[in-house]
């Protein structure tokens, strides 16, 4: 179905957007009118990774007027094979000031805000209130659920993309108009069920197929043109070279944008962590109880005590073999996080000497370390903060990813 423009036009063109946009303005759906609402629009970009940068290149290209970008964090080598907004000279950088920099340069045209944070339940709809739509490039369920939630609140448009391994997913979640991304995913997964693109890797050409795919339809929504997809979801296999359409209907009992919503204005966004089953920081760090740790100091000090034969404990490593290829730490075991579902995990680890897990940040290792208790494991704990505590504190010349 058609829509109606997003955004309102703003001013006449000038001499230099006439020149610079002269081949939207040959296009008859878009047209003067149209560039001059993509100029009056005001986009905001979560998260500048993957899918945020295509997103964020073409949409300052197309003149989007104002471009707000939200991430935290900072560039690291691993991210330049698929953030192509960045370059090797940002590495160490704010994420959002190496967005500003390359966009303007794409486009000087283009007003860009930058929001270095985390987006949360208590900053969400601060943040997103004044934009015309959101393009959500985020890469974990907890923040999926809040930007959507905070969307159907504020009454926008988030035009949602996720990328894994050689697949790739886009569609249009708008409360009010089709149904919303809780629609689609009611529950979120349980808490380490599904690898991030860090833990299970991600090829980074594809990011450029979705992100562009997103860039498209937010310039369709803002001017009107076209069939968004709303109620519906791209699915891309870049392997077979394929794409496929489902459909996605409203769910009226959804908590959100239903019939009898749960979350509202007045209740107020709900915790996502918990709710995606991810325990507060606090609650990780002082839970000893439900998730016993050890500290990448703590296991260097084991590790060196098993060499000098005073201890046996063991060491597994529940990562991929591909994560192991990249780093490990000495005198690890393998043993697959998935071997534990399967129950195969309890034939390879004895019983009868102490055992700590770990993955690349913790996540993992702490769901398979309450599998190896409920299971009658008597001594075993985990690596808080993974493999990357361990470069951090012990080993800093090893690699990351």
């Amino acid at each position: 179905m058609s829509i109606e423009p997003l955004v309102e036009p703003g001013p006449p063109l000038d001499h230099r957007q006439v020149a610079r946009y002269a081949r939207h303005l040959l296009i008859p759906d878009v047209g003067e009118v149209g560039q001059r609402r993509l100029a009056n629009a005001r986009v905001l970009v979560l998260g500048a990774g993957g899918l945020g940068s295509p997103a964020l290149l073409y949409l300052a290209a197309a003149g989007v007027g104002t471009i707000g970008v939200v991430d935290p964090d900072v560039v690291e080598l691993s991210n330049l094979h698929r953030q192509v907004v960045h370059g090797a000279s940002d590495v160490g950088r704010l994420k959002v000031e190496s967005v500003a920099a390359t966009l303007a340069e794409v486009n000087p045209l283009v007003n860009v805000v930058q929001h270095p944070v985390r987006l949360e339940s208590g900053n969400a709809l601060e943040i997103l209130d004044g934009y015309d739509l959101v393009v959500d490039g985020t890469d974990n369920f907890a923040t999926r659920y809040l930007v959507n939630d905070a969307c159907v609140l504020l009454g926008i448009p988030c035009v949602w993309g996720s990328v894994f391994r050689f697949d790739g997913h886009v569609s249009v979640f708008w409360g009010g108009h089709g149904p919303c991304y809780r629609c689609l995913f009611p529950e979120a997964p349980p808490a380490g069920s599904v690898p991030s693109c860090a833990e299970g890797g991600i090829l980074g050409v594809l990011c450029a197929a979705i992100g562009s795919a997103q860039a498209t339809e937010a310039v369709k929504l803002i001017t009107g043109i076209g069939t968004p997809l709303l109620g519906r979801l791209l699915a891309y296999d870049a392997l077979r070279a394929t794409w496929r359409e489902l459909t996605v209907h409203r769910d009226p009992a959804c908590a959100v944008c239903g019939d009898a919503p749960t979350i509202t204005r007045e209740t107020g966004l709900a915790d996502y962590d918990t709710f995606c089953g991810l325990p507060p920081a606090a609650a990780v760090a002082s839970d000893s109880d439900d998730v016993p740790v050890v500290s990448a100091r703590e296991l260097a000090g084991l590790l060196a005590a098993r060499e000098r034969g005073e201890n046996n404990v063991m060491l597994v490593d529940v990562r991929e073999p591909g994560e192991r290829a990249i780093v490990s730490i000495p005198g690890s075991v393998p043993v697959p996080r998935a071997r534990f579902d399967s129950g195969d995990a309890f034939g390879e680890i004895p019983f009868d000497r102490p055992v700590v897990l770990h993955c690349r940040s913790g996540a993992r290792s702490a769901s398979a370390l309450r599998l190896l208790r409920a299971a009658g494991h008597p001594d075993v704990r985990h690596l808080e903060g993974g493999v990357l505590a361990w470069v951090e504190h012990v080993d800093p010349g090893l690699p990351t990813y």
